[in-house]
This record gives C-alpha cells, sequence and structure tokens, in this order.
C-alpha cells in the first residue's frame, strides 16, 4: 500500500518551463531507475519527498502537510542551472507513495472513538518506508534531502540512518515544538520519543523551543536528561537569534547527526501549527547554512509546511534546500 515511488526523466519534465538561452536546475538534474545505483553515482544528495499528513492529523493537527511536495519541485526544478548549483551532484529519487494510505485515512470516520490511533496505525507504515529509503541512501554514502509531510518522519530519517551507520544518531531540530510526546500511538508529535525509546537517536537539541506549546512533562525530561538540550525562542536575542545555534550544533556534532526544520518555527509561514511568533524565513536560511557547513552532518529534513494561497511555498522551500546544498561540507 506504502512505497517508494522512483522518478523518470521524463516524469520530472512535466515541471519544468523552459526559456531560451537558459537552462534549469531540473534540465540535467540526475536519476537512477533502482536504488542499488546510487553507490555508482558521483551526485551527493539525493532528493525525495513523503507528500503524507496522516501523523499530523494523528496528532490532532492541521491538514495539508501532503501538498508541500508538489508545490517544491514546481519551484525547485526551475531554479536556474549557473555556477553556484551543479545538478549533477543532485538526483532527484522520487517520492514515497502514500496515495492509497491518503484514501484509507479520510474514510475512516472522526467520530470513530479510535480515529487518532488508527491514523497512528498508518503512520507506523509510513514510517517503514521511509527507514528502509534513508538507510539505503546513508548507506551509498548520499546525503538525503527530505520534504514532508508532517515531523512524523523524523522518526523514519533517524531510524533509517541509525540502522545504516549501525550506531545511534543525534539531531538537531530547529522548531516549536519538542516533539517528544508520550509513545501510546504514532503520529507526528512523538517522532523522536520514539526514536529514543528504541535506541535510534543519541542527542537532542531544539532551537528556538516556544515556552507558551511545551508542556511541564516534557521541560522535566528535557531538563533531568544529559542528552537531551534546548534554547527557548524567548531566550534569543532580537539582534541576533542566530547567534547561539553554535551551542546547538557542538551539543551534537561529535557524531553524525540529522538536521530538521519545522516550518511551525519560520513566523507566519503556512504550516500545521503556524504562528505569528518565531524565526524569519532569512534566520531559517542562516540556520541551515551554518549546520550544513558540519561534516558530520547526515541529512536534511524540512516538514510541516503546507501550500497556500498567496504565500510561495514551494519557493520558499527550494531557497531552503539549496542553501543547504551550497554550504555542505562532505569531509
Amino acid at each position: 500500500m506504502i512505497s517508494l515511488k522512483l522518478y523518470t526523466r521524463e516524469w520530472g519534465n512535466r515541471y519544468i518551463s523552459t526559456r531560451p538561452g537558459e537552462t534549469k536546475l531540473g534540465e540535467n538534474i540526475q536519476y537512477v531507475s533502482d536504488l542499488s545505483e546510487l553507490s555508482q553515482s558521483s551526485a551527493k544528495f539525493v532528493i525525495f519527498g513523503i507528500p503524507e499528513d496522516i501523523g499530523v492529523r494523528a496528532n490532532y493537527g492541521k491538514a495539508g502537510t501532503a501538498n508541500a511536495w508538489r508545490s517544491f519541485l514546481y519551484a525547485f526544478l526551475n531554479v536556474q542551472q549557473n555556477h553556484y548549483l551543479n545538478p549533477e551532484e543532485l538526483i532527484l529519487l522520487g517520492e514515497i507513495n502514500t496515495s492509497e494510505a491518503l484514501a484509507k485515512a479520510s474514510n475512516i470516520e472522526t467520530s470513530d472513538p479510535n480515529y487518532h490511533e488508527k491514523l497512528g496505525d498508518l503512520t507506523a507504515m509510513i514510517d517503514k518506508v521511509v527507514r528502509d529509503t534513508v538507510r539505503e541512501i546513508v548507506a551509498a554514502g548520499k546525503i538525503p534531502l527530505i520534504i514532508g509531510g508532517g515531523h512524523n518522519n523524523a522518526y523514519g530519517n533517524l531510524s533509517g540512518a541509525s540502522e545504516a551507520l549501525q550506531q545511534p544518531v543525534n539531531a538537531l531540530n530547529i522548531d516549536a515544538h519538542t516533539d517528544l510526546r508520550k509513545t501510546d500511538y504514532r503520529h507526528s508529535g512523538n517522532g523522536f520519543s520514539y526514536a529514543l525509546k528504541n535506541g535510534f537517536l543519541g542527542r537532542y537539541y531544539v532551537y528556538g523551543l516556544h515556552q507558551n506549546y511545551t508542556p511541564e512533562y516534557i521541560f522535566d525530561n528535557l531538563k533531568t536528561s544529559e542528552e537531551l538540550a534546548f534554547r527557548l525562542l524567548e531566550d534569543l536575542p532580537l539582534n541576533d537569534r542566530t547567534g547561539l545555534f553554535s551551542e546547538a550544533i557542538h551539543f551534537v556534532n561529535r557524531e553524525p547527526f540529522g538536521l530538521e526544520l519545522d516550518c511551525d518555527a519560520i513566523a507566519n509561514f503556512p504550516s500545521s501549527a503556524v504562528s505569528p511568533s518565531g524565526f524569519t524565513l532569512e534566520e531559517a536560511r542562516e540556520l541551515l547554512r551554518k549546520a550544513a557547513g558540519e561534516k558530520n552532518c547526515l541529512y536534511l529534513h524540512i516538514c510541516e509546511a503546507i501550500e497556500a494561497p498567496g504565500f510561495p511555498t514551494g519557493k520558499a522551500l527550494s531557497y531552503l534546500i539549496t542553501d543547504f546544498i551550497k554550504h555542505k561540507k562532505y569531509d
């Protein structure tokens, strides 16, 4: 029901608007016909999408994150190819095909007393495919660039990377929330909890956490564990909210770590839990550029974005991804 759908050049070309005398990134981006080809490619980055909002709905959140991937593709594949960005470094892998799962989720009555738990069962099915995909990419020596979808997919990212390296991996999460809720059933609010519980996550740092949307029991857990740390948005200087990010990086960068950006952390960004307060888009771009400079940064996952009228969601995501690519250090 849920599987990885590999893209072809013919499929990707449908998103490209050509112009005489110019070359778009999508015209020369790389593709593979099988995951076994990844290790043979000279490309450094592998891009794939997870168009779903089941985990978000299971967490009582706002639906719509399933649409961000398509919005991203239209913008990203039409970025100008120039000396700042080499398409031969990039593989457009495809997407986690969740269409049947989304249809099944839509057929569950919201009045069902087990509505959220049933969505959690579907979320757990998505976890497995995300895990397998990330594991294959990391094992091939490539850097996954992942567009969600809900933040539930952090669990698949971390478990896949951990299995590929055969060790727990750290995580640096730019987020208004910790996603460390209880592990009663799977949803977008407990991906890191499950990763900790199952031994896939080592050290974990949340940067830009909001006071108003963090339960007291989570603050208690954060303050009593040496493996967990955070920096509140309210504690960041207004004139330099990226300056303390080095503290977060140093907490995780001694071992391989995944970089997570929840768009809820960006003020007024259309997302599953949109907030009027948070980082500016420019600040978020700067944070990604700083983290990309770390050789131990394993992957980038951007999640919780929603395509919305009047806001260029796809273009914003495209800026974030290309910033990371341009500043990534490999060794």
